[in-house]
């Protein structure tokens, strides 16, 4: 069964930084798209950002011009740059990558204090 690890999750303070990384613990040569998610506590899961094979990118306006995904989707593999944290981004992030089926990530934990 292929897993999705994600690490890079933290504390850190408002204003600053954190880059967030997920690999599948083996290559699914099928996916076509993987994403980030977002789902904070008493809120529903949301899309955070999302990257294509070809590289197309896509992004929740609330993300936008702060948070970059990049990544080999044909390797499985992305990271999510996320700049100029605000305490609202707290949340757990899970990765997602996509082919007939979804696969998730068990999450990690993005805490932004005030």
């Amino acid at each position: 069964q292929v897993q999705l690890v994600e690490s890079g999750g933290g504390l850190v303070q408002a204003g600053g930084s954190l880059r967030l990384s997920c690999a599948a613990s083996r290559n699914i040569f099928t996916i076509n798209t993987m994403s980030w998610y977002r789902q904070a506590s008493g809120k529903q899961r949301e899309l955070v950002a999302l990257i294509t094979r070809g590289g197309n990118t896509n992004y929740a306006d609330s993300v936008k011009g702060r948070f970059s995904i990049s990544g080999d989707v044909a390797k499985n593999t992305v990271s999510l740059q996320m700049n100029s944290l605000k305490p609202e981004n707290t949340a757990v992030y899970c990765c997602k990558a996509r082919d007939r089926a979804s696969y998730w990530g068990q999450g990690t934990q993005v805490t932004v204090s005030s």
